[in-house]
This record gives structure tokens, C-alpha cells and sequence, in this order.
């Protein structure tokens, strides 16, 4: 009973997490499977944090259903395929600790990326070209899969070619609202779409629902600068603290 409690007094604050970066903390979503990950295995926190994240993506399709950019998707989403594969081989055949090593080094390079994106200056306004997008949607695809964080490579593809904003919005949306749907095989082939998981889940959808609403209430009233400030500290502890404690469980135990 006490792990279960443990197990919900962390899920529920991620869960949050999740709704307020879909009402409009952008990003935010980085901070949910490092803090699963703290509690659960990595490969079953993301099989719980799927289907809330399904159930928020296609509230966005709707919305963002005319504003899009086509060429981004057809290259993107195939190539995002291949990502998803390589996260499924490495998921099947290596330890928890490695998974969770994975999530800690891909939540540190996230907290890094936001920290140097607006330093590194911007590349010139592009053509969405095959090469990169293969490359990018392939590590999107990947860091998706593991930790349920695609932005930074999907953002280092798509921000050069200088978007409408809501196109821009939009194009996030359907890619990580397909690449969501094409993560259902390989999840249910690990066996984490277990009735005990998808009972899990089905309570945390309301709670993500009613933050994503606490998140759009939210976004105009915070200091963003302060509030994103904090969050990336915590990411980057948490992150830190799986890769400290799945070094020591892979090499020293």
C-alpha cells in the first residue's frame, strides 16, 4: 500500500505537469517522466503517461485542425518512425537501469537546450529538406519514445524555416499527436498495456483535462520567466538523479 501511495503522490503532481504544459507552459511536459521515472519503471510510466497524452493531443488536432504545414509531416512523421523503432529495440533489450539512464542523460541535454536555444542565434530561414528531417524526426521519434520528450530535435528542424506561429503550433501538434498513435504497438509489444496500467491511466485523464484548463487560466497570469526558471532546476535535479542512481545500479552494484 505505502509503494502505491508513493506511486500516486508522484503521479498525480506529473500528471498536473502535462495538463499545464498543453494549456500553455510549453516545455513543462519534459518534468513528467523523470518524475514518474523516480517511482516506477521508465517503460511503464510512458505506457501511463500515453493515452492522457492521446486524449490531450487530439483536443489540439481539432483545434489546430487548418493550421499546418504538410510538407513538415510527410517528412517528419515516417522518419519519426524509425526513432521510435530504435527507442522500442533498446526498451526490449536492455535493463530498467539503462532505460532509466536514457531518461535521466535525455532530461539533462533538454534543461541544456533550453537554457542555449535562444544563445545560439538563428540559422537561415529554410526549406524543410529530406536529410535533416530525417535526422531530427528520427531523434524526435526516439526521445519521444523513451521520455515522451520530441521538442528539442522537432524545434532545432522546424523553427529555421520561420512558421506563422500558429502554423507552428499546429505542425507540433499533429506530428506528436501521430507519433503518440504510432508508439500504441510497440508499448502493448513490451506488455506495459496491461488493465492495471490503462486503469491508471483512465483516472489521471480528468486531473490532466482540468489542469490543461488551470494551464490556459494560468498562462496569463505567472511570470513565465520565473516560473520556467523553476522548473528547469527540477528537471534537471530529477534528471541528474537517474543517471547518478542507474550508473551506480549498471556498473558499481
Amino acid at each position: 500500500m505505502s509503494g502505491e501511495m508513493e506511486f500516486y503522490l508522484v503521479a498525480l503532481p506529473a500528471v498536473i505537469v502535462l495538463g499545464l504544459s498543453k494549456g500553455g507552459f510549453t516545455g513543462l511536459s519534459s518534468l513528467a517522466m523523470p518524475m514518474l521515472s523516480l517511482v516506477t519503471s521508465p517503460i511503464r510510466a510512458a505506457a501511463i503517461v500515453l493515452p492522457v497524452l492521446i486524449v490531450q493531443d487530439w483536443v489540439s488536432v481539432w483545434a489546430f485542425r487548418r493550421d499546418f504545414s504538410p510538407r513538415n509531416l510527410v517528412i517528419l512523421i515516417p522518419s519519426a518512425m524509425i526513432g521510435v523503432g530504435a527507442g522500442w529495440l533498446l526498451a526490449a533489450r536492455v535493463s530498467e537501469d539503462a532505460v532509466r539512464f536514457a531518461v535521466g542523460i535525455i532530461s539533462i541535454v533538454f534543461v541544456v537546450y533550453m537554457l542555449t536555444r535562444d544563445r545560439l542565434g538563428r540559422a537561415p530561414v529554410e526549406t524543410p529538406g529530406v536529410p535533416g528531417g530525417l535526422l531530427w524526426g528520427s531523434l524526435a521519434g526516439f526521445t519521444s519514445f523513451i521520455s515522451h520528450v520530441g521538442a528539442p530535435p522537432f524545434q532545432v528542424y522546424v523553427m529555421p524555416q520561420d512558421l506563422k506561429p500558429r502554423v507552428f503550433a499546429g505542425t507540433a501538434t499533429m506530428f506528436f499527436a501521430a507519433v503518440n498513435l504510432i508508439k500504441i504497438p510497440p508499448y502493448f509489444l513490451l506488455g506495459q498495456f496491461s488493465r492495471e496500467n490503462l486503469t491508471v491511466s483512465a483516472g489521471l485523464i480528468p486531473v490532466a483535462i482540468l489542469s490543461t484548463f488551470a494551464g490556459v487560466w494560468l498562462v496569463r497570469r505567472v511570470a513565465a520567466e520565473r516560473f520556467y526558471a523553476i522548473i528547469l532546476i527540477i528537471t534537471f535535479a530529477i534528471g541528474a538523479k537517474l543517471t547518478y542512481d542507474s550508473v551506480q545500479a549498471i556498473f558499481v552494484a
